[in-house]
């Protein structure tokens, strides 16, 4: 089967099934190789910089080897199950499906009045502090999560698939999901955590890029405001703890006509975050079924925009 059959029916299959809870995900599987890496690392090396590194590169060639192993093998037994393999390997690696849900149970709590459900959602989103929020902070929180996971939750998995196949989109994701695990500025991971950090913010650079103005592009077809979508972009994508996020948040922002950004609360401490957008208009429950479409359209252009690009580099060769 072509790659962008397999690309296109790995989307497919994320948009119609999402992330089912009961079946167990990959992605801890990669979280169990990254906790004995760690381990084994932090045995092996004294500097915890350095141990950060080996585990990184560790957890990497395993989930890489694995990837390979596995769609080996079912290539041997034969094509079609190779192919299948490789969707539901890139499959797995996606999820826009999975982060428009989780946005849409934040806003029916919000539109059924309530409030407490609706932070016990948000905070599945976010690392931050949710008990305290309002509707207008909730929703900051939820549209910063959608606009933030874009890239991460579709475009770069896709992205990495386009150029390498389904190992391409396993790697992407051991790199993520050790940032995620790692990549925390706090007193047992501020050294450790470094080179997963950086891994990802590597990997993301230039999927984000790409990403942030197809937000603006697609704004179009909703009505909303492309213009501003892209002059946020280009003022605002710095306003971001992260070198990669605040292009889409800054984009989403635009879109919406909305102020992301601002102080919020981890682990009782209050960071202080300059804004994102402005407040031309409210943060009202509204604004978050407008950020899932505006992410979606986003997504599925980016994947259009990936095979096509394949399609186009086999001609030319």
């Amino acid at each position: 089967m072509a790659p962008e059959l397999i690309l296109t029916g790995a989307l497919l299959i994320d948009l119609a099934l999402g992330d089912p809870r009961w079946l167990p995900h990959p992605v801890s599987g990669i979280g169990w190789v990254a906790r004995r890496a760690e381990t084994l690392a932090g045995k092996t090396v004294a500097s915890r910089r350095l141990a950060g590194a080996l585990s990184a590169v560790v957890t990497l060639a395993v989930c890489v080897a694995t990837a390979w192993g596995v769609l080996a093998a079912a290539g041997r037994l034969h094509p079609v199950a190779g192919d299948i393999v490789s969707m539901l390997m890139i499959y797995v690696c996606i999820c826009p499906r999975d982060l428009a849900d989780h946005a849409d149970r934040v806003y029916s709590a919000l539109k059924a009045g309530n409030i407490p459900r609706a932070r016990q959602q948000v905070g599945m989103m976010v690392g931050r502090e949710t008990k305290t929020l309002d509707e207008s902070g909730i929703v900051r929180a939820a549209v910063e999560s959608v606009a933030e996971s874009i890239v991460d939750g579709a475009t770069a998995p896709l992205f990495y698939a386009a150029l390498f196949g389904p190992v391409g989109a396993v790697a992407y994701r051991a790199a993520n999901t050790m940032d995620a695990m790692f990549g925390y500025k706090d007193e047992t991971y501020i050294d450790f955590g470094t080179a997963a950090a950086r891994l990802d913010d590597i990997a993301n650079f230039v999927p984000a890029r790409l990403s942030a103005p197809i937000i603006g592009l697609v704004a179009v077809l909703f009505k909303r405001d492309a213009f501003n979508s892209w002059r946020v972009l280009r003022r605002d994508h710095s306003h971001h703890g992260s070198p990669n996020s605040g292009w889409t948040e800054a984009a989403m922002a635009g879109a919406l006509g909305v102020q992301l950004g601002g102080d919020s609360t981890y682990a009782g401490r209050t960071i202080f975050k300059p804004t994102i957008g402005d407040a031309d208009n409210p943060l009202e429950k509204r604004q978050i079924p407008k950020a899932v479409s505006l992410m979606m359209a986003t997504v599925l252009v980016f994947a259009a925009g990936c095979i096509g690009l394949r399609q186009l580099v086999c001609i030319l060769c």
